[in-house]
């Protein structure tokens, strides 16, 4: 049995929301713990803990939908100067619900708000190293899972 899913709660509406946008593939609504006024949740209706049980064509649609809320933002919210779109993928990366969830967040001029870098981005790789890994991930992408 899977534990209790307050974004499921939401799409079902067991729990109140901002509902900014709903269909019969995705649903967007107020983020509760707000960066700024206007932060929105993009989440498939249907539950997916992490991005590898989510299928292509409803990812690409969270996107779509989190560009087009991004154009909402930038025109209807006057201190709107910018958004940041996030999307963290297990517990590692920060991902605190889960439920896939794409943050669209506007964002304003000196508005605070900083996402720290970790020690991944403190250094400058070689390029050898670079290709190596390149490489992996493209063997990957291309269906060849070998090392």
């Amino acid at each position: 049995m899977q534990p209790p899913c307050p974004f499921c709660d939401i799409i079902a509406g067991k729990l109140p929301a901002g509902i900014v946008y709903r269909d019969e593939h995705c649903c967007a609504f107020l983020d509760i713990n707000l960066v700024n006024p206007g932060h929105v949740l993009v989440v498939p209706i249907r539950h997916a803990s992490g991005l590898a049980d989510l299928d292509e064509p409803t990812g690409a649609h969270l996107f779509t939908i989190a560009r087009r809320i991004a154009k909402a933002q930038r025109t209807r919210l006057p201190e709107c100067r910018g958004v940041t779109l996030l999307l963290a993928d297990g517990k590692a990366a920060g991902q605190e619900v889960f439920h896939v969830h794409l943050h669209v967040i506007p964002r304003r001029e000196n508005d605070g708000v900083r996402f720290q870098r970790g020690t991944v981005h403190g250094t400058q790789a070689e390029q050898d190293k670079l290709t190596v890994i390149a490489n992996m991930l493209t063997g990957c992408l291309s269906g060849d899972t070998r090392e």
